[in-house]
């Protein structure tokens, strides 16, 4: 065992400061991994700050981790010291209930273990996240990162990818189909990549008239302003799939009419009471509200191989870690485009 440097939240109302962890030794089935880039996700605020009311302090923030591989169990045969690899949102799993046999380890119907704030046996009592310089994780939860990407610029792949590709192909997303992306932030901006990329119409759905550009660079065939009441008039009976990733409540009920008999909104963004459901929209037309966590260890590895086929990374702005606090207020007010990424280099 040994410390390793971190940034870490002692309470719900402290800013994210430097301190160290101890992090369990490298087990038999174990990898050790430097930690390159982290991406910053709007949950590492919401735990910090204890919004959802689960937070363990000290709280070690960071679910989308790439680096390199440091050390190798005895019997991990399939990485290489040196390799580059990635940590996304959960790194272990009850891996016997139907989801985890499904390979849905992010259902896990015993409780999976996330990246930080879990409960586990390791030193600290709760799982430390990637806001450090390295990581331990069991090699079955450590996913390899294709050859070409770029490792800062694919970290919030982990997260915002993986978030957004999952319903995507849980619904058959491809050619023929179309695609309503709900909000333009850093879910919304990969799903626009990603709908895109599998082939399907993408038209961004947006209340800022200022992100249209942003969203035909992104990929978007069209853009649809939500706050046009015609032209949301004109769009009814016409979409395939709504993914709604805005991160805040809001009233869902106003996109239902722009979907097919049988179409399917899916929230991915908002955890928690967002708005009373109309029950009138989905009778007549036999639509569907539905919602979608992360991807489980296989599909995850599928995303990025898909990325890497297809050179898809996430916009990003790179930061140090002195400047996370910054960052957290920034990322409030929507000022950033489209991810912060954490160069770890920067922490010592």
């Amino acid at each position: 065992m040994s410390l390793t440097p971190c940034y870490a939240a002692q309470s719900a109302t402290a800013p994210l400061a430097p301190y160290r962890i101890q992090r369990r030794a490298v087990g038999p089935k174990d990898v050790q991994i430097a930690i390159d880039y982290c991406g910053v996700c709007h949950t590492d605020l919401h735990q910090t700050r204890n919004d959802w009311g689960r937070a363990n302090y000290p709280v070690v923030p960071g679910h989308e981790i790439v680096g390199k591989v440091s050390a190798l169990g005895a019997e991990v045969q399939h990485l290489a010291i040196g390799q580059t690899v990635a940590v996304g949102c959960f790194v272990d799993s009850c891996r016997t209930c139907p989801s985890c046999q499904a390979h849905w380890e992010q259902y896990c119907l015993q409780g999976v273990k996330a990246t930080y704030n879990s409960p586990t046996q390791d030193p600290g009592g709760y799982t430390y996240g990637g806001y450090a310089k390295s990581i331990v994780v069991d090699q079955d939860f450590v996913l390899v990162m294709p050859k070409g990407l770029d490792s800062a610029a694919a970290a919030p792949l982990l997260c915002a990818g993986i978030t957004t590709y999952s319903p995507l192909k849980h619904w058959g997303i491809g050619p023929g189909k179309t695609v309503g992306v709900i909000g333009l932030g850093g879910l919304g901006h990969m799903g626009v990549k990603l709908s895109h990329a599998l082939g399907a119409k993408t038209i961004m759905i947006t209340s800022s008239p200022n992100k249209a550009a942003d969203a035909l660079k992104l990929g978007a065939d069209e853009v649809l302003l939500s706050t046009e009441a015609a032209a949301m008039q004109a769009r009814a009976n016409q979409f395939d799939f709504l993914l709604d990733t805005i991160p805040v409540p809001h009233d869902f009920n106003a996109y239902m009419p722009l979907l097919k008999v049988d179409g399917t909104l899916c929230i991915v963004g908002a955890i928690g009471p967002t708005a009373t459901l109309n029950s009138g929209p989905l009778i007549f037309g036999r639509r569907s509200v539905a919602g979608s966590l992360v991807g489980g260890i296989q599909e995850t590895q599928e995303m990025l191989d898909f990325c890497g086929q297809h050179n898809i990374t996430s916009e990003i702005e790179i930061i140090p870690i002195s400047e996370i606090n910054h960052a957290y207020e920034r990322m409030l007010k929507s000022d950033v485009k489209y991810r912060f990424v954490i160069d770890m280099s920067s922490l010592s």
